[in-house]
């Protein structure tokens, strides 16, 4: 076959194979999933080239040959190739900050705020503290938001998964590998046994297609809103944990991190005390971490950071509350030593750290003194 160019089944002279090559050459590389193990990229890279070359032949004969197949090869990568996560580089050990963040122009049928946060694989709450005022289930179309994917790196160790509730996200650092992934997550709601608690732990065990077995204080719950749990809730569907769940060794094995069943509540408190994620971020996570994985989650609405270049990095999130009627914009947030001394310092112009703190938008800003207004990154 002559792949410079070729005849149709009518004889006539077709359309050159070479624009079809380029426009594969340019897409293949520009895909960038630094969540995907070469092998599993090369194995879609070669299902999405034998695809296209097929439907290639098949309608090279058509004058629209070319549009289409491109077209068609596009979808292709689209549909094969999964969401991508969060993945940033690690900085140095004096430096927290990671991420860039993203802007959206909200179309005339954009989407519910959480659709909008389901694309950018951020939290809800998240998204709506940092764009304050924005209407949750009809943005205005033609508004801008910006999407919070710059943070600071929670100060514990970089070794295995971080949960800071707080922020409602976890950050995994895969062995041997100079990269965090963070994801969002949903926590333990307000009441009784429900809440999140913060610990130091262990994976114990991870479990496909989990069934779920309610304790008797969460099937109490749901019998008060007219819901009748079984004992045992079999996977499936119907089951909240989803499809994968990583058991915690703390507490006797009662928390886990589990995926879901419901198109909401990542980036909120809706669960029963363990942590939730998006379908594919706990399949990512599950694939990735074993047993005795180190876990530790923490609760700290304040991260700080003197970078390198001489920025002086706050991040402030709205403290968890406790009861019901707790307004978590008007919550104290406690400074532990080292935060204020930070804030005390010469470098830092503590009015604009105070305002900070006060606003909350959940995003690094800097502080550092001679600056007329908070500046966020």
């Amino acid at each position: 076959m002559n792949w410079k160019r070729t005849r149709s089944l009518d004889g006539k002279s077709g359309a050159s194979l070479r624009p079809h090559l380029q426009y594969l050459q340019i897409l293949c590389t520009s895909l960038h999933y630094p969540t995907l193990s070469p092998s599993i990229i090369q194995t879609y890279f070669f299902i999405t080239i034998t695809l296209y070359l097929l439907l290639t032949l098949v309608m090279i004969k058509t004058r629209f040959s070319r549009w289409l197949t491109f077209f068609t090869f596009a979808a292709a990568v689209a549909l094969a190739l999964p969401a991508k996560a969060n993945t940033w580089p690690l900085p140095s050990a004096d430096s927290r900050l990671v991420g860039e963040n993203k802007f959206h122009v909200v179309e005339n049928d954009g989407g519910s705020l959480e659709a909008i946060a389901k694309k950018y694989n951020v939290g809800f709450l998240a998204l709506l503290q940092a764009n304050p005022g924005v209407d949750p289930y009809v943005p205005r179309a033609g508004s801008v938001l910006t999407i919070p994917l710059q943070t600071l790196l929670p100060d514990a160790p970089r070794e295995g998964i971080v949960i800071n509730i707080a922020e409602l996200r976890l950050y995994y650092y895969p062995p041997g590998k100079n990269s965090v992934t963070v994801y969002p997550i949903g926590i333990g709601q307000l009441g009784g046994d429900t809440l999140t608690p913060t610990m130091v732990t262990t994976v114990s065990d991870k479990r496909a297609n989990p069934t779920w077995t309610p304790t008797a204080n969460i099937r109490a719950r749901y019998k008060a809103q007219g819901i009748e749990l079984p004992a045992v809730v079999p996977a499936g569907p119907d089951n909240p944990m989803g499809h994968h769940a990583i058991r915690l060794a703390a507490y006797g094995g009662v928390y886990l991190l589990h995926g879901t069943n419901a198109d909401f509540g990542i980036g909120m408190r809706v669960s029963s005390g363990c942590i939730r994620l998006r379908d594919d971020d706990i399949k990512t996570l599950f694939s990735q971490v074993t047993p005795g994985t180190k876990v530790n989650i923490i609760n700290t609405p304040i991260k700080i950071s003197a970078e390198p270049n001489g920025a002086r990095l706050v991040e402030v999130h709205q403290p968890l509350s406790e009861k019901i009627d707790d307004d978590p914009q008007l919550l104290p947030i406690t400074l532990n030593s080292a935060m204020q001394s930070f804030k005390d310092a010469a470098q830092t112009d503590a009015e604009v750290m105070q305002h900070v703190m006060d606003v909350r938008s959940g995003m690094p800003v800097d502080v550092r003194r001679h600056q007329v207004s908070p500046q966020t990154l």
